[in-house]
């Protein structure tokens, strides 16, 4: 398995616009690397993937050729649907196509590319394949990052990634030479209960005199957070079961989430602070 080059955050999640730089479009899928060297391979960053996705295995690469890039499944406006694109991976019984978006080459005729600059890289990226519904590749948007960051959160895509033309590829290592500045979405929500093995909270956000649940928040609780929060959430306790004490909702936060899931739930909450 090769570990894929990740991204940071762009400082304050803000994009920037820098000649030396390339701007993509971030996909909403899963990484995927697609290896056909003795024998195509396909590897997500945790397992070999290669039996879920048949329909990649008529691959039109050449032997010697590794691509790194993204995995999506599109909905009915063509969309990248990361839910669609979960289910098939957990189940290949379901009929949702996949098509894979490749954004660099590794290899090249069986020739290690990774310390070519990238916009070398993406010509010989060009000349790897010919597109198929199956196989695909994501190319540099030219102009200005930040208004093309304005035009993908108009559509409700993720977000956009900023690279280095220079940059080599840093096989394992999560660099400052590729970042991502994520479309979130906003919101307040109330603290509804609490984890009884971890520190994460359930969310709810009030709908008249309901609360209606949102999922459970893991991300950016600090330390501090949590110490404030906890004298509250003691006295105010309702009920409980095996997992989790809820609570009367007495504490109200700003989160910031990626987006909802056919469920209503709020995708991958983070907490942003407290609200009076």
């Amino acid at each position: 398995m090769i570990k894929p080059m990740l991204l940071q955050y762009a400082k304050n999640n803000l994009p920037f616009d820098d000649p030396n730089c390339i701007t993509e479009l971030k996909l909403d899928g899963i990484r995927l690397i697609v290896s056909n060297m003795e024998s195509l391979r396909l590897y997500t960053k945790n397992t070999d993937a290669t039996d879920k996705y048949p329909e990649l295995h008529d691959a039109p690469l050449e032997k010697g050729t590794v691509l790194d890039g993204e995995l999506i499944v599109t909905d009915e406006q063509g969309k990248p649907d990361f839910e669609a694109c979960n289910a098939r991976f957990k189940s290949k019984k379901l009929k949702h196509q996949v098509t894979f978006c490749a954004f660099d080459i590794l290899m090249y005729r069986g020739i290690d590319v990774t310390g070519l600059p990238l916009h070398r890289r993406k010509e010989l990226l060009e000349e790897s394949f010919e597109e198929t519904p199956y196989y695909t590749r994501v190319r540099p948007v030219t102009g200005s990052a930040t208004q093309y960051f304005d035009i993908v959160k108009q559509y409700g895509l993720e977000g956009i990634v900023i690279k280095k033309k220079q940059s080599k590829y840093e096989v394992g290592t999560r660099s400052w030479s590729w970042v991502k500045v994520i479309n979130w979405k906003e919101s307040e929500v109330f603290i509804t209960g609490y984890n009884k093995k971890d520190f994460s909270w359930l969310i709810g956000v009030k709908e008249g005199n309901k609360i209606r649940p949102m999922g459970t928040m893991e991300h950016g609780i600090t330390k501090e957070a949590r110490v404030l929060a906890w004298p509250i959430l003691r006295r105010s306790k309702i009920s409980e079961n095996n997992q989790f004490i809820f609570v009367e909702p007495l504490l109200k936060c700003r989160v910031k989430f990626r987006d909802y899931y056919k469920s209503g739930l709020m995708r991958i909450p983070v907490f942003q602070g407290f609200l009076t």
